[in-house]
């Protein structure tokens, strides 16, 4: 933990810049937020049909781990987003991910095209199950599935 700490550790003209930031807010609908332009910038949306979505996106270093593979967390992240697109509505609130299991199968490097495709499995009132796939696009080969669930305000079922 110390050693963790001490790499993060800022010397005083690092603080001092980092002092001088301003940060404005974030105007939603107005443009995109930190988070928009760090974790997601890049994603296409190829299709969308009932119940399902698929998109690609090509692996940014941005997003990578010291090893040079696709972070987990930006996996993570990449379920969560695909996930939830697949059962909201437009003009309600996000559903709220309730629980996300992924299983970590395979990596994927910076420049290498990703498929994503998310499926909706079912709802039982406010409570929505999808299933996330994430595969490399050249080889077919699966990186990671998801199962993420979600709760949040409904119109009908899927």
């Amino acid at each position: 933990m110390e050693k963790a700490k001490e790499f993060l550790k800022l010397s005083s003209e690092e603080s001092e810049s980092v002092s001088r930031l301003t940060i404005h807010p974030h105007r939603v609908g107005q443009e995109s937020s930190f988070y928009e332009d760090f974790a997601i910038r890049g994603l296409r949306v190829d299709r969308v049909e009932p119940g399902f979505v698929a998109c690609t996106f090509r692996v940014p270093p941005r997003l990578t781990d010291r090893t040079g593979k696709l972070a987990s967390g930006a996996i993570a992240n990449l379920v969560d987003i695909v996930g939830g697109c697949v059962v909201h509505v437009e003009g309600l609130p996000v559903n709220v991910s309730v629980d996300i299991s992924i299983s970590f199968l395979s990596t994927a490097r910076p420049d290498d095209e990703l498929e994503i495709t998310s499926r909706a499995l079912g709802q039982r009132g406010g409570y929505f199950g999808t299933v996330v796939v994430i595969r490399n696009k050249t080889t077919g080969e699966i990186i990671a599935e998801g199962r993420h669930s979600l709760f949040g305000k409904h119109y009908s079922k899927l």
